[in-house]
C-alpha cells in the first residue's frame, strides 16, 4: 500500500510539472526592414544590439522565431511573391509592415478591397491575399497584425542619398495613419490582436529622435534641431554630415528604423498578447 501511494504521488508531481510546461510554439514573423535588422545589427552601425523577436523569446522561450523580413518591402510585394518567400507552416504569425507601401504610394484602396479579395492592387488586397495564404498554411495559427510606426525624416546611415520625409506629411495624397488605420480596421473585422504602434504613447512624431543636426543656414555652423524645427530644413547628402548622431537616438536610430529603446516597447506589447496565445 505504501508502495503504491508513493507511486501515484510520483505521478502526480509528473503530471504536475508536464502541466505547467509551456507549449513549444513556432512563430515567424513577417515585416520589412524593422523585422530584418533584428538579426543584422552591423547594418545599422551596431545601433541596436537586437530587435524585436530576440527580445521577445528572451522573455518567452518556449516560442521560436524565424525571421522573414524583407528590407524594403511591401504588403503588395510581399503577397505578389509569398509563394516564393518559404514562409512555412506556423502555431503564430505577426504582419508587420505598410510604413514602404505608404512611402512607394501604393494605392491604399478600400476596406472592400479586403471583403471582395480584390487581388495585390491595392495594400487592403494584398493584406487579404498574405492573411489567406497564411490560413491555407495553418488555420488554426494565431495571427497578430502590428501597424506601421510613426517616423520623422529617415536618412539611411549607410547611404546619405538614401533619404525620405516623415510622417507628419501627406505622400502623394496618402497618410501614414491611413495606413494604421487599415491594420486595426482588419484587425478588428478578422477578431486578431493588433498592435497599434502608430497611436502608441510614447511612440509619436516628437519621441522618435532628440534632434537632427543640420547647418544653420545663417551662420553655416551646425545645430540641433528637435521636432518639427528641423521640418523643411535643408540637408546636402553630398555634403553635411550625418543628421542623427548617437546622441539623438530615442525610439529611432535614424528617424525611422526603432533603437534598442524602441525595439524594447514593441517586444514588451506583443510579450502581453504572446502570453495569452495557447
Amino acid at each position: 500500500m505504501q508502495f503504491m501511494k508513493k507511486i501515484i504521488l510520483l505521478a502526480l508531481v509528473l503530471f504536475s510539472q508536464l502541466s505547467l510546461t509551456p507549449k513549444e510554439i513556432s512563430w515567424v514573423a513577417i515585416g520589412d526592414s524593422i523585422t530584418y535588422l533584428n538579426d543584422h545589427p552591423d547594418e545599422t552601425g551596431n545601433r541596436i544590439t537586437k530587435g524585436y523577436m530576440t527580445r521577445v523569446t528572451e522573455k518567452l522561450p518556449n516560442i521560436h522565431f524565424i525571421n522573414k523580413g524583407f528590407n524594403g518591402w511591401t504588403a503588395v510585394n510581399i503577397a505578389t511573391e509569398f509563394d516564393k518567400l518559404g514562409i512555412q507552416r506556423a502555431d503564430l504569425y505577426t504582419i508587420f509592415l505598410g510604413t514602404n507601401d505608404w512611402w512607394s504610394s501604393k494605392p491604399l484602396g478600400s476596406f472592400s478591397d479586403y471583403q471582395n479579395n480584390t487581388g495585390s492592387f491595392s495594400v487592403y488586397g494584398a493584406f487579404r491575399i498574405i492573411i489567406d495564404k497564411l490560413r491555407a498554411l495553418n488555420d488554426k495559427a494565431s495571427i497578430v497584425m502590428i501597424t506601421p510606426m510613426q517616423r520623422v525624416d529617415f536618412v539611411y546611415f549607410n547611404n546619405f542619398k538614401n533619404n525620405a520625409y516623415g510622417s507628419y506629411k501627406a505622400k502623394n495624397g496618402q497618410n501614414l495613419e491611413d495606413f494604421a488605420i487599415a491594420v486595426n480596421t482588419i484587425s478588428n473585422y478578422e477578431h486578431f490582436q493588433v498592435v497599434d504602434l502608430y497611436h502608441k504613447k510614447g511612440m509619436d512624431h516628437s519621441q522618435l529622435v532628440r534632434f537632427k543636426r543640420l547647418k544653420d543656414s545663417a551662420t553655416g555652423e551646425y545645430k540641433n534641431y528637435p521636432y518639427p524645427n528641423f521640418i523643411g530644413l535643408p540637408f546636402d547628402p553630398s555634403k553635411d554630415e550625418y543628421p542623427y548622431p548617437i546622441e539623438s537616438m530615442n525610439i529611432t536610430y535614424d528617424g525611422l528604423h526603432p533603437s534598442d529603446k524602441g525595439y524594447q516597447t514593441i517586444a514588451e506589447s506583443l510579450v502581453k498578447i504572446f502570453k495569452k496565445i495557447k
